[in-house]
């Protein structure tokens, strides 16, 4: 499985680890879900990645917040997602952001959850954003649709 995100923070892009600001709820949704074993801390990345789990960004340019992007750098984000797609096969590809995912693959109606429409193959979850600026979906709420997404890939297995 690729988790996508939509780019890199400050704090990400200074540390050079996915979902690394202390605020984040990645890693602790991802735990709680059933993803991993114990709560991963950002600079364990590599774990995450032993465990079949890739991380990648929609868009490489760090911003302070997703706002500052431009509807052309989502396009261009997936165009380049989909060569690392075609080079890695993840079975699943999993958009950390409903925006993102619109913006870039032009569904404005996009639903969180399984989508319809494979992605080079792959199939497509979209997750809200686990940002600490996402105040939509509370912990307990995130933490549901990522053990949706953990129980349905665990049965493709």
């Amino acid at each position: 499985m690729l988790f996508c995100g939509i780019n890199p923070g400050l704090y990400s892009a200074a540390t050079g680890n996915h979902f690394a600001r202390p605020g984040n709820r990645f890693w602790p949704a991802l735990h709680r879900s059933g993803f991993t074993p114990r709560l991963l801390h950002p600079s364990e990345k590599d774990e995450l990645l032993r465990g079949g789990y890739g991380l990648t960004n929609l868009v490489g340019r760090a911003t302070a917040s997703a706002d500052e992007l431009t509807p052309a750098e989502f396009v261009a984000g997936r165009k380049q997602l989909a060569r690392k797609v075609r080079r890695y096969r993840p079975r699943v590809v999993a958009f950390l952001g409903m925006g993102a995912y619109r913006h870039a693959f032009g569904c404005p109606d996009a639903k969180l959850g399984p989508q319809a429409e494979p992605f080079e193959g792959a199939a497509v979850w979209v997750l809200p954003s686990p940002s600490g600026l996402n105040a939509n979906y509370q912990m307990p709420a995130l933490v549901q649709l990522f053990r949706r997404l953990w129980q349905q890939s665990s049965k493709s297995r």
